[in-house]
């Protein structure tokens, strides 16, 4: 079996309405998917994390290279990709299009073996995984704690056990944020806040600090990734754990993360980090330096799929006893057309907990008429 073709698929939606995180607005969601053929007959789909006008020029590139080859060696494929790419790419856009391509080699490898992607490490640990909703975000109009204590309501009046609130809209009104949304959600639920690094140390500890009452489950980028001593001042400074990692790349920069001691949580995101084969070394790292990890996911079916695929292998939060403690799934709950429609079949939590694919290689099929539905420039 040879590869005959891989080919990046750049798709966009408008929204409804924009939304914001701390450091932009979105009015329109971006997917760059893609596509890898066989002469067996046999697809295999991936994804990439980050600006598709980016990620796209360089999936093509990459995957000229991987033209005529076996599909099955995909190790070794990464491990080429890499090196002949190491002086200008061991971080950023070159690895997000190395992460898509590896995902849809991992998806043929399950199809040709006729099993899914867990169980080419050894099978599953757990057929389910708890999801968190990721959402509150701002809107152009009307008063956050409020409209975002209702949204985190309804959050968990669909199930999540636990939210996480975007912060990064400066201190005071973070906090008034996060004390109307856990008061929406009671002391029951868990809330996590994510500032997408939009503080230095100082502003961080601050708002960490004023956070700390609140029980909050972890503080998500603090500050800029490339700021290793401030996630060590942070650690040091505030009760909260501190997670951080959807910015880093490959076990190279998560090694420098772990014996820095910078992280209670990592976060690595499948379809930037280096794909299935990379985040696996990441994550069995992060066991051995007592790291919890704990993937990023933000974007289509596929992105979910590869994360689950994943989740079901990794090992418990905590070492194991007699009640499970399983890593948790970033479930995106802001509006994103592409997500499920691309999907012939719809990945969704119910009641909180949404089940491990049982398909071969990633478990999902892709809905062609959805591909020509959202292509950018159609």
């Amino acid at each position: 079996m040879k590869i005959t073709r891989v080919t990046p698929h750049h798709l966009s939606a408008r929204l409804s309405q924009p939304f914001a995180y701390s450091r932009s607005w979105y009015d329109r969601r971006e997917a760059l998917l893609v596509e890898v053929e066989t002469d067996a007959g046999l697809i295999g789909w991936g994804e990439c994390y980050g600006p598709p006008r980016l990620t796209g020029p360089a999936v093509a590139v990459l995957g000229e290279r991987l033209e005529g080859a076996d599909p099955l060696a995909v190790e070794a494929h990464w491990r080429t990709l890499y090196a002949a790419f190491r002086d200008h790419g061991q971080k950023g856009v070159l690895i997000e299009a190395l992460s898509g391509i590896d995902i849809a080699l991992w998806d043929i490898r399950g199809k040709a073996l006729g099993v899914p992607i867990h169980r080419l490490w050894g099978g599953p640990v757990r057929q389910s995984v708890p999801a968190y909703a990721t959402g509150l975000y701002r809107r152009r109009e009307g008063d956050p704690p409020r409209y975002l204590a209702e949204e985190a309501a309804g959050y968990v009046a669909s199930g999540f056990r636990a939210v996480k609130l975007k912060v990064g809209f400066g201190i005071e009104d973070d906090l008034a944020a996060a004390r109307a949304v856990c008061e929406a959600i009671g002391p029951d639920i868990g809330l996590m806040v994510d500032a997408n690094h939009a503080y230095d140390v100082v502003a961080a500890i601050r708002l960490g600090r004023g956070l700390e009452p609140l029980d909050i489950g972890w503080f998500e980028e603090p500050v800029p990734p490339e700021d290793i001593a401030g996630y060590q001042r942070l650690r040091a400074a505030l009760s909260i754990p501190i997670a951080g990692g959807e910015c880093e790349y490959t076990r190279h920069g998560f090694r420098a993360l772990f014996v820095a001691g910078a992280l209670d949580i990592a976060q690595p995101d499948i379809c930037a980090a280096g794909g299935l084969t990379e985040v696996k070394k990441i994550a069995d790292m992060a066991e051995a330096f007592g790291v919890r990890v704990i993937p990023h996911c933000w974007g289509t079916g596929i992105a979910i799929a590869a994360a689950l695929q994943l989740l079901a292998v990794l090992p418990p939060l905590t070492p194991p006893a007699l009640a499970d403690s399983p890593p948790w799934l970033e479930f995106d709950c802001t509006e994103h057309p592409l997500r499920q429609a691309i999907l012939t079949a719809p990945l969704r939590p119910e009641g909180g907990v949404i089940r491990i694919p049982e398909g071969l290689g990633l478990g999902i099929e892709i809905d062609r008429a959805a591909l020509a539905r959202f292509r950018e420039g159609r």
